[in-house]
């Protein structure tokens, strides 16, 4: 229910300045008539040589500016500071908070009419605050966390295993995007806000050991306070009996996480999933993902593909148009060439199907060589002008290539 945007800030604010209970915090999105001075602003305390202080890391569209406020000098003795810049920071526009404490999880939304509508979860376990100030990027789920245990990425006293720390960045970095992805689609409502009556659908297609549905619950679930279903899809039974048999040493009821047998074209989901996941889908594979996710007019679709065999196939045979016969002459150059043509090509098919798309490098390629990553929301607003649609038949065209995803979508270049 709707309350008074003063008030639920207000109620915040006592969780803000507690340096005892607040975890972290962070403040994002804009308002409908007014604009915020940083896309996001993230909120922790830390431990410095001069005392306790609040830390803010900001962010533009470039960079993160980072300050330090005083809360306690290291004598005990008080200070303003931290607190006139946590007021100074309420001002500004947000459309969104999520803070963190050691026992809850809250997040605040302000709707179109300047209300606050808030959503409260109380934490499983109590967690206790990281102070430290040389540290590297926040974790959203620490290395101690039992799911990564049960995933077999870390030993029994939550220890990374050598073997598998490139597995752990990997889950990490897709988690953030998933985050900031799900925020602002709930934001500008792309995203309908779940309940535990009915709550946010999500499915992993070929999720083969299930790393990213077991994160995705366990992030969403425990740290956004977010009441959610997964559902992770594969061809093998095995996969799912393993992966139940997980949830079931995890505690995961029934009704928050399930696996089903079927090809990802073939799996079928009643009511459909409004996130769709598919990590290092083989190569045409990613495509039978994204056609999926088509189909069910799914809000948001995140998709790392993997190998691209057909697009390089069929530059093989395809006579290479104008001066571009040195992109094509080398295998290597040649592969390189279709891996970035294949997902230009998705992006352009997941627009004209009403999608706004960014490809981004979601882990660095020192972890991983098929680092990239499409991130989609769909808006349902139509192309316009025919831009993306032109742009899309010419390059086809000139390259003579028919990408398994336009098949799939049943689209073929305009004069075909």
């Amino acid at each position: 229910m709707a309350e008074p945007l003063l008030r639920a800030l207000n109620r915040l604010r006592e969780d803000l300045l507690s340096d005892e209970r607040l975890v972290r915090a962070v403040a994002s999105g804009k308002r409908r008539s007014d604009v915020p001075r940083w896309r996001r602003v993230e909120l922790r305390y830390v431990d410095l040589k001069a005392g306790r202080h609040l830390q803010m890391t900001a962010y533009d569209d470039r960079q993160a500016h980072t300050s330090n406020h005083l809360l306690r000098s290291a004598a005990g003795e008080a200070s303003t500071d931290a607190r006139d810049a946590l007021d100074d920071l309420l001002d500004e526009p947000f459309g969104n908070w999520h803070v963190e404490t050691t026992t809850h999880s809250h997040q605040l939304r302000v709707t179109k009419k300047g209300e606050a509508l808030v959503h409260s979860a109380e934490r499983t376990e109590a967690v206790e605050p990281d102070r430290g100030h040389d540290q590297e990027k926040k974790r959203l789920l620490e290395e101690s966390d039992p799911v990564f245990a049960a995933l077999g990425i870390t030993d029994a006293q939550g220890r990374v295993k050598p073997t598998r720390r490139a597995k752990l960045r990997q889950v990490e970095e897709f988690l953030r995007l998933l985050d900031a992805t799900i925020s602002e689609a709930l934001e500008k409502k792309h995203l309908r806000t779940p309940t535990p009556e009915d709550p946010l659908r999500i499915v992993d297609l070929g999720c083969g050991n299930a790393y990213l549905t077991f994160a995705a619950h366990r992030f969403l679930t425990h740290v956004r306070g977010l009441p959610v279903h997964v559902v992770g899809a594969d061809v093998k039974q095995q996969s799912a009996d393993h992966n139940s048999e997980v949830a079931r040493s995890l505690g995961i009821p029934e009704g928050e996480a399930s696996f089903v047998v079927g090809s990802i074209e073939g799996v079928a989901l009643d009511p459909a999933p409004e996130v769709v996941l598919a990590l290092h889908a083989c190569d045409t594979a990613t495509d039978d993902a994204l056609s999926r996710a088509v189909s069910w007019g799914a809000p948001v679709v995140l998709a790392a593909p993997c190998c691209h065999h057909d697009v390089a196939a069929q530059l093989r045979k395809a006579r290479t148009p104008g001066p571009y016969a040195m992109l094509t002459r080398h295998g290597i150059l040649r592969e390189r060439f279709a891996d970035t043509l294949t997902d230009a090509l998705r992006a352009s098919l997941l627009r004209i199907e009403g999608y706004r798309v960014d490809v981004v490098e979601f882990v660095e390629s020192e972890h991983t060589p098929r680092n990239t990553l499409l991130r989609a929301v769909r808006t349902g607003a139509p192309v316009k002008g025919g831009g993306v649609v032109k742009e899309y038949d010419e390059l086809v065209g000139e390259w003579g290539i028919t990408p398994r995803l336009s098949e799939l979508l049943g689209r073929t270049p305009a004069g075909t």
